[in-house]
């Protein structure tokens, strides 16, 4: 038994190193799209010298506990650029709110309205992302507006990050990409400065 205890481990670990290799080599394929799209919104500090990526869902659950986490991650290092990949994989409701955050960049205010919107308790009905959108100081028509206008554009931003989730294993929120490592599920404030660390010494 000790025997194929050690085998099965040891297997384990092969696939471990290999899986590590597979996503390395994603990252470095399609780095511009992960890092530097210039259709996905960037928050922290523009110029930082390490980029942490996150594909989330506001209607997450994980992800609305682990963005205080981030939050102060991002404000304690002051050097880190962050960005912003929206991955509505939780039905209708989370590709309402996503669509919205996107069309809030019209008015400059993305960044409040993706704080408000991961700050939110309870369900996330059409209405409600609305009256956050207000509260974020957000004109509602002028949202509804470009929401309707550029959906097409929103979608295919969508399918995108779908695709680069797909390519790198990612099917649930939230994730991280920071360096040549993807970090999957809520991880702790420790966890995540070293994962900055490891980037930043690459």
């Amino acid at each position: 038994p000790e025997i194929v205890v050690e085998a099965i481990n040891i297997l384990r670990q092969r696939e471990q190193v290999s899986e590590a290799a597979q996503t390395r080599n994603v990252i470095a394929a399609r780095g511009p799209e992960l890092f530097n799209d210039s259709a996905t919104p960037v928050g922290g500090n523009p110029d930082g010298d390490v980029t942490l990526v996150e594909f989330f869902d506001y209607r997450c659950g994980y992800c609305k506990r682990v963005f205080p986490t981030i939050k102060k991650l991002i404000e304690d290092d002051g050097n880190i650029r962050f960005v912003f990949k929206e991955f509505p994989i939780l039905g209708p409701a989370s590709v309402y709110a996503a669509r919205a955050a996107l069309a809030s960049r019209e008015q400059g205010k993305y960044l409040e309205f993706h704080d408000a919107l991961m700050a939110a308790k309870g369900a996330l009905t059409e209405d409600k992302v609305l009256r956050i959108a207000e509260s974020a100081g957000l004109d509602r028509a002028a949202l509804l507006g470009a929401m309707t206008r550029n959906e097409a554009e929103y979608n295919q931003i969508f399918a995108k990050n779908r695709d680069l989730a797909q390519a790198l294993k990612i099917n649930g929120t939230p994730a991280f990409v920071a360096g040549d490592t993807v970090v999957r599920g809520a991880a702790d404030y420790n966890s995540m400065k070293t994962v900055i660390a490891q980037a930043r010494s690459k």
